[in-house]
């Protein structure tokens, strides 16, 4: 067959078909560079460079969050850690290891790690709560990041022994006794701090919540 372009034999066809592979390999190679590139200028601290990444990176981040946790605020939330503990531990992040987008679905699965870690957390705080109050006729509340915030409010409010003591039992998991040899105070001192404590926390709880 001839063309404006010439005749078209078979070798020339595979030459048309190889310069096509030619074409796509080259095009790869320049997404790649200009990936490489976006990532250097990260490293580097370009804020620009951080906003292009999170721009192709963060439906991704929100949907593995989104698809673990079944919650969007909660999702939202780990979307935004994630890339705040990527901007700031950006120099260890090392190109010959990994791709930018594995490094960051890496940080993305500790973050949902750490989210569920810190639902079971508040659950068993507000489990303790309501056995401490003595209120078991419903079941402990799924605790929301407003209960969240009331929380950790009433934490900081607590006295320092009081806070250290909460901390240590429902953070560290460590038990009565540990505690007490830990702060040097009685066993009896530490069982009143928590009784004490929780009260408060769940009183605070009752009070964000409204009349029921």
């Amino acid at each position: 067959m001839t063309g404006s372009q010439g005749t078209l034999t078979p070798m020339s066809a595979g030459g048309t078909r190889h310069t096509t592979a030619t074409r796509g390999e080259r095009d790869m190679s320049t997404a790649v560079d200009d990936a490489a590139a976006v990532a250097l200028r990260f490293v580097e601290g370009d804020e620009r460079a951080l906003a292009e990444i999170y721009g192709q990176w963060s439906s991704l981040v929100y949907s593995l969050a989104l698809r673990s946790l079944g919650d969007a605020t909660d999702a939202e939330d780990v979307t935004q850690k994630v890339f705040v503990s990527a901007w700031q531990s950006r120099l260890r992040f090392d190109p010959e290891r990994a791709s930018l987008s594995a490094w960051l679905v890496g940080i993305t699965r500790h973050t949902i790690a750490d989210a569920h870690e810190a639902r079971t957390r508040q659950r068993v705080l507000t489990e303790q709560v309501a056995s401490v109050t003595g209120d078991d006729t419903v079941a402990a509340p799924e605790v929301d990041l407003a209960d969240r915030l009331v929380i950790a409010d009433e934490m900081a409010r607590l006295d320092p022994v009081p806070r250290a003591v909460v901390r240590l039992a429902f953070f560290d998991d460590l038990t009565h006794v540990q505690i007490a040899e830990r702060l040097g105070i009685p066993v009896g001192t530490v069982k009143s701090h928590i009784k004490r404590s929780l009260s408060k926390l769940r009183g605070r709880l009752e009070v964000s919540h409204g009349p029921r």
